[in-house]
């Protein structure tokens, strides 16, 4: 098949069809001929020559050209497309390394593998465009809902057609008790958008908080203007849900808004889900108040924070207990999701005997080591004295505020915590030093003898040995594993040592060992926080 006057014009009109057709750029299926000519050229001239088509956009004339690139004489590998300067010279004026030179060939005839060839490479040229073309269409509909129906099922998944593309509801992001049937309408939740081989890949979703955070912002204006932000969400799909919301004007009830008049509002979420059943709570920047109403219906009467373990303990009565936990641990789940905390329930009777366990503890241990009477130690515990550290080393007047306690008894007191101290220290140094502690590790500033002791027995017993520790592995910290925050213990935990205090003590080794550079930390102070941050995150992550 020759390219004659008589078809050129056909290209540019099957080119136009096409694109039309596939809804592409006529531009990119004019290249793709063009790649399709010129590889057929090829097959006719040689394969090593350097074969270009150009397609005249108007007429749709397709010329032929050979080009060869001028290059060092040294480098001259494919005599078909390279020449060096000297053999350059007869073709053009002065010529220079990287100069090419373009002369015309004759059209070539397209025998039927060549046909076939061509319209192979049209074809992918094409489909690659399209692909691009959905991939660019969707990517930044990302994080948005779709309305799509339902055109196959395969092995549980569920094959969305969404216009111009096909999107996939996976198996495990369908609501447990839904089912669907060829033609039927739905809306999903677009979780993610790739580029693959085998063309953009839509991942659907309507188990995601994110679906269900999106509809509320299709039903309540309040939400879409802004004037409502939903702050946290926490499903479990099908069965049940809670929803965190916030108003910026306190002209406005968030939770109000969000029910609507009669529940028209979260009536029409619920319907799309199923039926899920959804506690929309007021947000607060307080956790533990937070926390409260995120556990409703329950009623809670104590809430205990501890902020660096990110856990928290929530005291109920007795015949609430159930309910807050909620059926197989729903409420109480849910509740952890919503607030980032990992939340223990106890009763008002299992927290009172907790508290009287470590009170008769505290008694215990100023009895035997201060040699005090079980009444005088009660004194000390019920005034707020947990260790022995505190007796000791705490100033006279607070000791002075208990009953029957005078200067000389106060004086007494410390003296006698002190002593206690000191012995423990020269017991713990010994066995530091049996176990192979070095001076240098021993004589660092900011470990006790009860920590060196400690890094001892973990085989850490030089200085050296300390610098290469994470900050983690001192302090401890948490890691997610399938989903579950497990504790990770550090050698120096029990000593309450915070995850930046033992970044500053590594740190401060380091720079002993000479190690680290002290103006490289002041001249990349940012640098340097962001790398512990790094650390910190990952080992608690």
């Amino acid at each position: 098949m020759a390219i004659t006057s008589a078809n050129q014009l056909e290209l540019l009109q099957t080119a136009e069809a096409v694109a039309r057709e596939k809804m592409i750029d006529p531009a990119l299926v004019v290249e793709a001929m063009e790649e399709s000519l010129a590889r057929a050229a090829k097959s006719r001239y040689g394969a090593e020559m350097d074969i270009r088509v150009s397609i005249d956009r108007k007429t749709g004339k397709a010329t032929f050209t050979r080009v060869r690139t001028v290059v060092e004489e040294e480098e001259l590998e494919n005599y078909q497309a390279e020449m060096t300067v000297e053999q350059a010279k007869q073709y053009l004026d002065d010529p220079k390394v990287g100069d090419t030179f373009v002369e015309e060939v004759p059209p070539v005839e397209m025998g039927r593998i060549a046909a076939q060839a061509a319209k192979q490479v049209i074809l992918q040229k094409v489909r690659e465009a399209e692909r691009d073309r959905q991939y660019e269409e969707f990517k930044d509909r990302a994080g948005t809902i779709i309305n799509g129906v339902v055109k196959r099922e395969e092995y549980g998944n569920v094959i969305v057609d969404v216009g111009t593309g096909e999107g996939i509801l996976r198996r495990n992001e369908k609501i447990g008790r839904e089912s669907y049937r060829n033609g039927d309408r739905i809306r999903c939740y677009i979780k993610d958008v790739r580029r693959e081989a085998r063309g953009p890949q839509i991942f659907l979703s309507r188990t995601a908080p994110e679906f269900m955070a999106e509809l509320f912002k299709m039903e309540v204006p309040e939400i879409y203007d802004g004037i409502i932000e939903i702050k946290a969400v926490a499903r479990d799909p099908g069965s049940r849900a809670k929803i965190a919301v916030i108003s910026y004007d306190n002209s406005i009830d968030p939770v109000g808004a969000c029910v609507g008049m009669r529940g028209s509002r979260v009536q029409a979420v619920v319907n799309e889900l199923q039926g899920e059943k959804i506690d929309i709570i007021p947000w607060n920047d307080d956790q533990p108040t937070f926390l409260v109403n995120a556990l409703q219906p329950a009623e809670v009467s104590k809430v205990v924070l501890d902020e660096e373990a990110e856990r928290i303990e929530v005291v109920v009565p007795e015949e609430q207990l159930s309910l807050a936990i909620g059926r197989r641990g729903q409420n109480v789940r849910l509740a952890s999701q919503l607030t980032g905390l990992d939340i223990d329930i106890m009763t008002e009777e299992e927290e009172s005997a907790r508290r009287q366990a470590e009170f008769e503890e505290r008694t215990k241990l100023f009895v035997d080591t201060l040699d005090l009477d079980e009444f005088f130690a009660q004194l000390l515990v019920s005034e707020g004295f947990t260790s022995l550290e505190e007796v000791a080393y705490v100033e006279v007047d607070e000791l002075l505020v208990i009953d029957g306690v005078d200067e000389d008894t106060a004086s007494e007191l410390q003296a006698r915590a002190r002593d206690h101290l000191d012995e423990q220290n020269r017991k713990a140094l010994e066995s530091a030093r049996e176990l192979g502690a070095e001076d240098s590790l021993i004589e660092f500033d900011g470990l006790t003898p009860q920590m060196v002791e400690a890094l001892a027995k973990d085989d850490v017993k030089t200085l050296e040995d300390f610098a290469t520790c994470a900050d983690w592995e001192l302090a401890g910290g948490w890691t997610v594993v399938d989903g579950e925050r497990v504790k990770d213990d550090g050698v120096l935990e029990p000593f309450d040592i915070s995850l930046e205090e033992a970044q500053n003590m590594v740190m401060t080794a380091r720079i002993q060992l000479g190690w680290v550079d002290p103006a490289d930390l002041v001249s990349e102070e940012g640098e340097t926080e962001d790398g512990a941050d790094g650390e910190t995150e990952e080992a608690s992550a």
